[in-house]
């Protein structure tokens, strides 16, 4: 694909050079030369869905499970083997904190500025329905992004004209990105393909194959998602209105989700490689071999969830033995740490010398598991100071199809998601509650799970329906809470959205990692065992626009990690 694309960009090039003189044209046509009737649009789509959604390998792992991931408290990468002991993610590090998050997240403006201005009118690719697909896209891109990082460059960040574009904040962005939904939204109107003939789109659309209607369902999901998380927040005067009509105009509701799922490469580390986490959690050693979290395990395992056994994986489990400390502050420490390892097990519902045994000595401690049969998952942000007491054995791994290596043929790979339709109907249910939209919630809650589960080759059992998380009863807060969870289960492998979520709810409470003991809980940083609010921007831009970089933190507040932002305030 990237080859194709290059040489169509050179033909385009070659094509306008040589355009000011018939006679030199003429002569110098090239037989077997691409012609505009072999130019499409369509050959630029998957490029700037594959940027944004999947990029290379090594953002995914330095951004996703080094940092958002765990901020999310939906995984844990400290047991004792990780190369990173559970530091690196809460500790800000110009190199891999700049590769992961803000280069790629920055460096994708370029391609999808490219393909607007192609796509626009009077570009070279002139076509309103692409036009209103790069539009989604970029607005898919920018939520994403600003709910990163806060204040980052939107309004001129396109304008070519413009080296060193300014910051702008988040109303202002939100406000932007609604307004170019609505413009997508009104060019898609009743049309359901994008192009025509050699033109149409179709299997280079890699997430709704060229389907616009669903493209439409998506402008609004998402209008939905920015108008709920701008509720209440500072100056915002349009989230009523924006739910309103995102709901009345349709959301995702008869799909799935929003997935990507490309071909897949034989270059692990190559753009177009395919499935959400393999290759991932191999590649890095003990760096990418992390573990559900405890939030994340005890979500479902509380509820009877029958999504338990098919997004996580039973502890390995065995004998493990453990040499006590003889020298520094672990002796000390070691009665404090070892009821936190009893308590980890505990809070997974195991019970001592009938799911476990625990034995010990005067130099050792040995902990016997039954094999691949209890679910049991980590605390997020372990200190440092627990590594040798909490051996990866003991917790539970993603599933198989989160973890799968590409290119194993046979074996199923689980998409990148972007956003599910049981999303949308949580969404409809949580405006409901909040008064800005009317219906019953609780029909769209339990269609959410519904599908939700769906997504899973499952559906809600008996056992779970039958539970407190079966159904949206309570106060008006207690309804918020567990659609809230169920939102930031079903962005699982999405930990942009769900640390977003956490951020902005304050649910599931478990997933909220703070703490003031730091003989326990990771103080890396300058968050000093605060949770995680936003990420740092990157080295470059200092270098490179200062100023602007100034002045966004002098409105935002400190260039660190603790800082809320405007939707979280």
């Amino acid at each position: 694909m990237k080859n194709r694309i290059l040489l169509i960009c050179t033909s385009l090039l070659i094509a306008t050079a040589l355009s000011c003189t018939d006679d030199f044209d003429e002569i110098n046509t090239q037989p077997d030369a691409l012609s505009t009737e072999d130019i499409s649009a369509k050959f630029f789509v998957t490029e700037i869905q594959q940027r944004l959604l999947k990029g290379n390998m090594f953002p995914r792992w330095l951004g996703n499970v080094i940092h958002v991931d765990q901020f999310s408290g939906q995984s844990s990468n400290g047991w004792a083997g990780s190369s990173w002991d559970g530091d690196l993610g809460w500790l800000y590090n110009s190199f891999w904190s700049d590769a992961g998050c803000w280069n790629h997240l920055s460096g994708y403006n370029t391609v999808l500025t490219s393909y607007l201005n192609n796509v626009n009118e009077g570009g070279p690719l002139e076509d309103e329905m692409y036009y209103a697909l790069g539009l989604i896209m970029k607005g898919i891109y920018y939520q994403q992004f600003t709910d990163a990082y806060g204040m980052i460059p939107y309004s001129e960040a396109s304008d070519p004209d413009i080296a060193l574009p300014k910051f702008d904040d988040q109303l202002t962005i939100y406000k932007g990105i609604i307004a170019e939904l609505d413009e997508a939204i009104e060019i898609i109107g009743d049309k359901t393909e994008a192009g025509s003939g050699f033109g149409k789109l179709a299997e280079n659309d890699v997430i709704f194959s060229g389907n616009m209607q669903n493209w439409k369902q998506m402008a609004n999901s998402l209008k939905l998602r920015l108008a709920l998380r701008a509720h209440g927040a500072a100056g915002e005067d349009f989230s009523a209105t924006a739910a309103s009509e995102a709901i009345a105009s349709g959301v995702l509701a008869n799909v799935d989700g929003m997935f990507a799922s490309f071909p897949a490469e034989t270059n692990i580390w190559g753009a177009s490689s395919a499935a959400c986490y393999g290759d991932v959690y191999t590649f890095g050693g003990g760096g990418s071999d992390w573990r559900v979290s405890q939030a994340l395990n005890n979500a479902m395992k509380d509820y009877d969830d029958p999504r338990l056994s098919l997004m996580t994986k039973p502890a390995t489990g065995g004998t493990m033995t453990i040499t006590k400390p003889t020298t520094g502050e672990g002796v000390a420490l070691i009665d404090v740490h070892v009821d936190f390892v009893k308590g980890s097990l505990d809070a997974a519902g195991l019970i001592q010398d009938q799911d476990y045994t625990w034995t010990e000595t005067a130099t050792d401690l040995t902990i016997t598991m039954p094999e691949n049969t209890n679910y049991v998952g980590m605390p997020s942000r372990i200190s440092p100071k627990l590594k040798g007491y909490m051996p990866g054995t003991m917790f539970s791994e993603p599933a198989d199809i989160i973890t799968q290596v590409r290119n194993d043929e046979g074996k199923d790979q689980f998409p990148e998601v972007v956003m599910a339709s049981a999303d949308s109907h949580f969404m409809i249910a949580e405006a409901i509650v909040k008064g800005l939209a009317s219906g019953d919630a609780n029909t769209y809650y339990q269609l959410g799970l519904e599908k939700a589960m769906a997504v899973w080759d499952t559906a809600p059992s008996a056992e779970f329906l039958s539970s407190d998380m079966g159904s949206l009863s309570g106060t008006m807060e207690e309804k918020l809470e567990k659609i809230a969870t169920q939102r930031w289960l079903v962005n699982y492998t999405n930990g942009y959205e769900s640390w977003a979520i956490v951020r902005d709810t304050g649910y599931p409470t478990a997933a909220v990692i703070t703490s003031d003991d730091n003989d326990i809980i990771s103080f890396a940083g300058d968050l000093n065992g605060r949770q995680a609010q936003r990420l740092r921007y990157g080295s470059d831009t200092y270098n490179t626009n200062g100023d602007n970089v100034s002045a966004a933190v002098s409105i935002q507040g400190p260039d660190n990690m603790a800082t809320k932002l405007w939707f979280a305030k």
